[in-house]
C-alpha cells in the first residue's frame, strides 16, 4: 500500500495521533492500516496454530522485571500491598512452559517499556515470541522466513513492501522479504 499523505484531510500528526476516531473518519487510508495490522496477526496466528504451536497468555504483571534489558513501568498491588512490574518480555515464562513440557508455545501479546519514544519506538507495543523445543536456530530461521515472505506474499501479491521509517511525509525505504532472506545482521552504535 502506497501512502499519500498530501490527500490526508486531517493533517496535524498530533491531532491525528491523540484522537484517532478524527483520523479513522477523515483520512480513509487509515482504516486499511488497522485492517492490514489484524490480518497479520490473524496469519501469525494461523500459521503457528498449524505448525501445532500453542498459544498462551501469561501475566502482564510480574513481582520482577525480567525478560529483557529495559525499564520497566511500575505499579502497585493495593490488596496485596505489593510493588510490581509491568511486563517487558514475556521470554522468561514462556521459557518456563517449554521446562515444564509444553514443546510449541507462543504468545501474541503487549509488551510496555518505560523508555524513548520515537516514529519505532513506542512506549506500549505488540509482539510475537515463540519457543519450540528440539530445534535449532536454522529451524527456527526457516520458519521465520516462511511466516514472513508467506504474509508478505498474501498481502502484497509480492515480496516486497515499502516501509516509512522517517514518517509519512518521507520517501519510504523498500524491503525485500524474496525467499530466502539470508542472515540479516543490524548493528546499532550510538555515539
Amino acid at each position: 500500500m502506497t501512502r499519500n499523505p498530501e490527500a490526508y484531510v486531517l493533517k496535524y500528526q498530533e491531532t491525528r495521533y491523540r484522537q484517532c476516531h478524527l483520523d479513522l473518519m477523515l483520512n480513509l487510508e487509515v482504516r486499511q492500516i488497522f485492517k492490514t495490522r489484524a490480518r497479520i496477526i490473524s496469519h501469525i496466528r494461523s500459521f503457528l496454530d498449524n505448525l501445532g504451536f500453542l498459544e498462551v497468555e501469561k501475566p502482564m504483571m510480574n513481582m520482577i522485571a525480567g525478560g529483557a534489558a529495559a525499564h520497566p513501568f511500575v505499579t502497585h498491588h493495593n490488596k496485596l500491598n505489593m510493588r510490581l512490574y509491568m511486563r517487558i518480555a514475556p521470554k522468561l515464562y514462556l521459557k518456563e512452559l517449554v521446562v515444564g513440557g509444553l514443546d510449541h508455545v507462543y504468545e501474541i501479546g503487549k509488551q510496555l517499556r518505560n523508555e524513548g519514544i520515537d516514529l519505532t519506538h513506542n512506549p506500549e507495543f505488540t509482539t510475537c515470541e515463540f519457543y519450540m523445543a528440539f530445534a535449532d536456530y536454522n529451524d527456527l530461521m526457516e520458519l521465520t522466513e516462511k511466516m514472513l515472505s508467506g504474509k508478505v506474499r498474501e498481502l502484497t501479491g509480492g515480496y516486497k513492501i515499502k516501509y516509512h521509517t522517517n514518517g509519512l511525509d518521507k520517501e519510504p525505504i523498500e524491503i525485500d522479504f524474496t525467499p530466502p532472506l539470508g542472515l540479516w545482521i543490524i548493528f546499532s552504535y550510538n555515539a
